[in-house]
């Protein structure tokens, strides 16, 4: 009985994941026959779980909008609670936190009932969240509707503006969402083009699944982040700053590492590394560890705090 619990909640887990599978597919996750894993679906049926079925080459398994959560995890004021929230992380593009946050958000969206899903969305359009710097936001439903394309391995079509202010439609096999710095790109293959490309979110306007299926590409780079890295290191306006800091990691990273990358060097010192198309902005950042710091990259920053620096003797010296 034990097992056939834990496989009947790693199904429920799978239906989550997708939009839809086919049995071959969910039986080989399982390391189930057919038969069985028609009998786990019964048995979700009735606890309460909608999974609707489709016969034919096409068809296969789904978990149809307006499931349930399991009331001992969730209750309707926590599933509300939980996707603002989880729509607000994703709005902050946070490496990692923001990446977890939006494969959340898909699969609690895709269970929500709608009496729910129309309080979240009220909730979030009336909130008014602050965040330092003057970073792009995203529309959390540009955000889902990609995650679910890439997920689903299915064509996208969009309206995408470059940085010249030219605006064109884009039709695209995406593959992955990159949080880098304080932007999300979604790196794709671009069919009109037959190259791959990626494509900063704030830019791209009325995301629309085609319904269209592909075969995934194999990327030409050793993994997303490498790729955006690549087209975007290059880029005008984009400054890669690296200090060394005296300070333990520990307190840095509670001050400002939600918006750099830190790393212990030695007992009481770290290493901070960030991006930033604003380099005040990084000024600010480390001035606020309250510790003695050097900046080793890049140059135009230690310009700009010696600027700073005679700013600031001048404004202490008047009286």
């Amino acid at each position: 009985m034990a097992d056939t619990g834990n496989r009947t909640l790693r199904l429920l887990s799978l239906l989550q994941t997708r939009r839809q599978w086919s049995g071959a597919d969910l039986a080989d996750r399982l390391g189930v026959s057919l038969r069985t894993l028609r009998r786990d679906v019964d048995r979700l049926r009735e606890i309460g779980y909608p999974v609707e079925a489709r016969p034919g080459v096409d068809g296969g398994y789904r978990l149809a909008p307006g499931a349930v959560l399991p009331p001992l995890v969730l209750d309707d004021e926590e599933a509300v609670a939980l996707t603002v929230g989880l729509q607000a992380a994703a709005q902050t593009a946070v490496a990692g936190t923001g990446e977890a946050s939006v494969r959340a958000l898909t699969k609690v969206v895709q269970v929500l009932p709608a009496r729910l899903r129309r309080r979240a969305e009220a909730l979030v359009s009336v909130t008014t969240r602050g965040t330092w710097g003057s970073g792009p936001v995203v529309d959390p439903q540009v955000l889902t509707t990609v995650a679910e394309a890439c997920r689903d391995t299915e064509r996208l079509a969009f309206g995408y503006t470059d940085a010249s202010g030219a605006r064109t439609e884009r039709l695209v096999e995406p593959s992955a969402l990159v949080a880098l710095g304080r932007r999300w790109y979604l790196v794709a293959h671009d069919t009109g083009r037959g190259d791959w490309r990626s494509f900063r979110l704030d830019r791209l306007t009325g995301p629309r699944p085609t319904g269209a299926r592909f075969a995934p590409r194999r990327l030409p780079a050793e993994s997303p982040e490498a790729f955006v890295r690549a087209g975007t290191d290059v880029r005008a306006g984009s400054y890669a700053v690296e200090a060394h800091v005296a300070a333990p990691a520990a307190v840095v990273r509670s001050r400002i590492g939600t918006w750099a990358a830190v790393e212990d060097d030695g007992d009481a010192a770290c290493r901070v590394r960030m991006e930033t198309d604003q380099l005040g902005w990084a000024a600010f950042a480390l001035g606020t560890v309250g510790a003695g710091f050097t900046v080793e990259s890049p140059p135009e920053l230690r310009t700009l705090l010696a600027e700073w620096a005679r700013r600031f003797d001048r404004a202490a010296a008047a009286r």
